[in-house]
């Protein structure tokens, strides 16, 4: 069981679309750089397909994840950095595949003129709580 306390609609706010308002807990901080859709050497993977790109991004997140004792049960926080809004619906269904969603984090998206590549969709970024 998780550390942490998860409040997905604090009175008085309209519920999130698959995010929680609130999440604290007590423990490790744990801070994950933005992760982007690159394999172990340094390859983009799914140039314009932003499913394949989603699915990257999460595996380096779990990896990055595990190297610090934790899982996505411990996330807090994430951020989403799109180049374009439209590739949300593939990002979230690939999200979904990770996180329980009774218990999920807060979390940003934010559009961005773009990445550190030009051919990259999505960077995400997590920050988690380890009990």
């Amino acid at each position: 069981m998780s550390p942490l306390t998860h409040i997905a609609t604090p009175d008085g706010l309209a519920p999130g679309n698959g995010f929680s308002h609130v999440v604290w807990g007590e423990g490790r901080f744990v801070a994950v750089s933005g992760q982007v859709a690159v394999d172990a050497d340094g390859k983009v993977v799914g140039e314009g397909d932003p499913a394949a790109q989603a699915r990257q991004v999460f595996a380096n997140l779990q990896r990055c994840l595990e190297g610090a004792g934790a899982t996505f049960a411990d996330v807090v926080k994430f951020t989403f950095f799109v180049t374009d809004l439209s590739v949300m619906p593939a990002l979230r269904q690939v999200r979904d595949t990770y996180l329980d969603p009774e218990r999920l984090p807060a979390c940003s998206a934010v559009q961005v003129a773009g990445l550190v590549r030009p051919e990259l969709l999505i960077e995400i970024e997590a920050f988690a709580v380890v009990g």
